[in-house]
């Protein structure tokens, strides 16, 4: 019998955490599709298309226009971007924290385990050393 997991179970607690936290919230949501779609090649070809359109077919002067709009565009993107960074370093920082959590757990359990070994190889050396005395 194979037991499947599902796509959740792939991931680090941290990173469901954080895709739940960004779904519940709409604005959160746009911001990431937004951010994905402008960080495609799609985006690319679309604005190529428009750019030679506008250029060949639309104004006989549409510099100062497209200049406006290029410029426009870089504005809300680069805070896109910023956006993107933000939640990066946000998700960096929660993995980050979970893990010394987890790695300060596995220490304190290792550190119990070795002294109980310890403890243990001193008990077994006292009864192998002097059998008599127990």
């Amino acid at each position: 019998m194979t037991v499947t997991q599902s796509p959740l179970d792939q991931h680090h607690p941290v990173v469901i955490a954080q895709k739940s936290k960004r779904t519940a919230n709409t604005q959160l949501r746009v911001a990431d599709a937004i951010t994905k779609f402008a960080g495609s090649m799609m985006f690319i070809y679309i604005h190529a298309v428009i750019f030679v359109v506008w250029l060949l077919a639309a104004e006989s002067d549409p510099w100062p226009k497209l200049t406006l709009v290029v410029s426009l565009e870089a504005i809300f993107l680069s805070t896109f971007v910023m956006i993107g960074q933000n939640r990066q370093a946000e998700f960096t920082q929660r993995k980050a924290d979970h893990d010394f959590v987890e790695q300060e757990t596995e220490l304190n359990l290792n550190t119990d385990l070795t002294k109980a070994i310890h403890a243990l190889t001193q008990e077994i050396h006292a009864q192998v050393v002097n059998p008599a005395a127990s």
